[in-house]
């Protein structure tokens, strides 16, 4: 099995192309939407980070603008959360990756990827990127977002163009969408031809 790691900074359009994939057959494991999952009501997360946090949560889960709030640009409750999250989600993966132990090939759709060492533990790394005026129209129609958080999660990621060196496949989504899906062919088609080699 080749584990492939899909990243991509705020606004680059990551989602886009991890559907993409989908669509063509490839099993996706979706880190942001396991942590939705085990944040929301009843979720495996929701009582820890009331523990830890407390007035973060309710019956619906975790309150994420609050909880947001609680650690934004706090590097010590930023780690005391990974500290809760992180296991949980590596937990999820294994289970994904039994899961689909007949897959030839998955991929990890990992936001931080770069920033957390994560491709150092997959096989191919495949960064979405658009021109930066593109990546901020994008992330300011987000639910909630403004210029200085758009701009403080940019600065706690890793730069786009240093992303694009490190990485095997760059998808440019700054195109249409028959274009970049036509892309996606292409990078997929590679990784079946590389497992060959």
């Amino acid at each position: 099995m080749m584990i492939v790691g899909l990243t991509g900074s705020i606004g680059m359009g990551k989602s886009t192309i991890a559907a993409m994939f989908r669509e063509f057959g490839v099993p996706v494991f979706d880190a942001d939407a396991v942590v939705h999952v085990l944040e929301g009501p009843g979720g495996g997360l929701v009582d820890a980070i009331e523990a830890s946090f407390p007035g973060t949560t309710s019956d619906d889960g975790v309150d994420r603008v609050k909880l947001a709030a609680e650690v934004f640009g706090d590097d010590g409750a930023l780690q005391r959360l990974e500290a809760i999250v992180h296991p949980a989600i590596a937990e999820q993966r294994a289970r994904f990756l039994e899961a689909h132990s007949n897959a030839s090939i998955v991929v990890f759709d990992i936001p931080l990827l770069f920033e957390k060492g994560g491709n150092l533990t997959v096989d191919k790394v495949i960064v979405v990127s658009a021109p930066e005026s593109t990546q901020r129209a994008r992330a300011l129609t987000r639910p909630g977002m403004t210029v200085e958080k758009f701009e403080q999660i940019k600065a706690r990621q890793t730069p786009d163009a240093r992303k694009r060196a490190l990485a095997d496949y760059v998808i440019d989504t700054s195109t249409t969408l028959a274009v970049t899906r036509t892309r996606v062919k292409q990078v997929l088609a590679c990784l079946v031809s590389s497992q060959g080699r």
